[in-house]
């Protein structure tokens, strides 16, 4: 393979690629000597694959097809590249890069300032949160209580300016007796500000059931009113030219994000252009309130409790959702049951007279948030082939990082992909 590698330089990058491109070439000696993150291009049909991500195996260096095989660490052996890009692709440092993207240069010289442990030159990340009502205001209380070494500001709006006011007043007179800890601070904005942040955040919710009222599948039931929202500001994130992360906490996260890819990519006569958000921009937030409640209920039996280490949840936040007992390990039977429960879970407190919010905004909004920004491992919807999926992934600078398994049992991934192509 490695002979049909061609080697390119461009905006004093290296690219790598296995067929020919118009740009200067350069020979393999000049290229292995590159210190900085390299890039592989890749041409895909862009409705079906995203701009960019991380290459974490020698099988995706130039995949033909984004499917789920790309959570499969798939055996490598008859794959010949060169050791110096194989020890590239093993630390991380090489992007993919979709051609077919008109935009697709940008991804060159746009890494993920991610705020890494012990990089005291990383740059705190500024956050938008649009919608304060129950899930935005304790998503925000959270942020204010955890964030301080990663977030510098929490910008807030809500189309009641009350509301702003009370988070402003509250969230700002959190403080901790200890004169060492930092807090990011709490401020109200106007809409013509909410793009000037690093990631924006979606928490506006309508149409959420009464309780007592949830004879239908409380997150569909949103997702009609959801979705006219979400476009006004997909539209406004391609105006504004937005180049950070547009989270999703509100339900259902995965086909609100597909609303905001189509919507943002569309030019002023709608047409579909891609030129507005990339996919790997867009994160949907609702699988980590899962994997906590998957553990809540694995933690009352001594025959689940291994969920908590070898466990993992896929899928939606609702119909659809999947609960691996253990992925090389996977018991159907106990998978099954660990999935009925966590479904269920909102069911339960709902019965007692409660909305189900607060594990939601901070499980899978304020925690998975943070752990986003930092570049750790966490649970949320991301581009996979046309649907936003969710697992467990991170987010890096060279790209997005899904998590692989050496081994997925036929009956689990058949699962995986009844759910995946449901979301397509």
């Amino acid at each position: 393979m490695s002979k049909d590698l061609f080697y390119y330089k461009l905006q004093n990058k290296i690219l790598i690629a296995n067929k020919k491109f118009p740009f200067d070439e350069v020979s393999e000696g000049y290229a292995s000597n590159y210190k900085g993150n390299i890039f592989a291009l890749n041409n895909l049909e862009p409705k079906k694959s995203r701009r960019s991500f991380c290459v974490t195996s020698p099988q995706n260096l130039f995949i033909e097809e984004e499917n789920l095989d790309l959570l499969k660490d798939n055996d490598t052996k008859n794959i010949n590249l060169p050791g110096w890009i194989v020890e590239h692709i093993n630390n991380r440092n090489i992007t993919s890069v979709n051609t077919s993207y008109p935009n697709w240069q940008e991804v060159l010289s746009n890494r993920f300032p991610i705020v890494a442990k012990g990089n005291e030159n990383s740059k705190k990340w500024r956050v938008t949160v649009v919608g304060l009502g129950d899930v935005g205001g304790t998503l925000i209380t959270g942020l204010r209580l955890l964030g301080g070494d990663c977030i510098s500001r929490i910008n807030i709006f809500d189309k009641d300016e009350n509301k702003m006011k009370r988070w402003e007043y509250e969230c700002n007179q959190i403080l901790s007796p200890s004169l060492e800890q930092t807090y990011p601070t709490v401020v109200p904005i106007k809409e013509d500000d909410l793009f000037n942040c690093d990631m924006f955040i979606f928490c506006v919710s309508v149409g959420v059931p009464e309780v007592g009222k949830e004879d239908v599948d409380v997150r569909l039931a949103q997702f009609q009113g959801n979705a006219k929202i979400i476009s006004y500001y997909s539209k406004l994130s391609r105006i504004n030219n937005f180049k950070g992360i547009f989270s999703v906490v509100s339900d259902p996260v995965d086909l609100l994000c597909k609303t905001v890819f189509d919507e943002s990519n569309k030019d002023s006569y709608n047409n579909c252009d891609f030129n507005g958000l990339a996919p790997e921009q867009i994160r949907g937030y609702g699988l980590g309130v899962m994997n906590a409640r998957a553990s809540y209920y694995a933690s009352q039996n001594r025959e689940h409790i291994h969920y908590l280490k070898e466990g993992r949840a896929f899928g939606p936040h609702g119909e659809g959702l999947i609960v691996a007992d253990s992925v090389e390990n996977y018991n159907q039977e106990i998978s099954s049951y660990l999935t009925d429960k966590t479904k269920k879970a909102n069911l339960e407190v709902r019965s007692i007279g409660f909305k189900p919010y607060v594990a939601p905004a901070l499980s899978s909004g304020s925690l998975s948030l943070i752990a986003t920004i930092k570049g750790e491992w966490h649970y949320s919807a991301t581009f996979i082939g046309g649907a936003f999926m969710g697992c467990r992934n991170k987010l890096i600078p060279s790209g997005i990082e899904l998590e692989t398994h050496k081994f997925i049992p036929d009956n689990l991934f058949n699962n995986l992909q009844k759910t995946y192509n449901n979301l397509i």
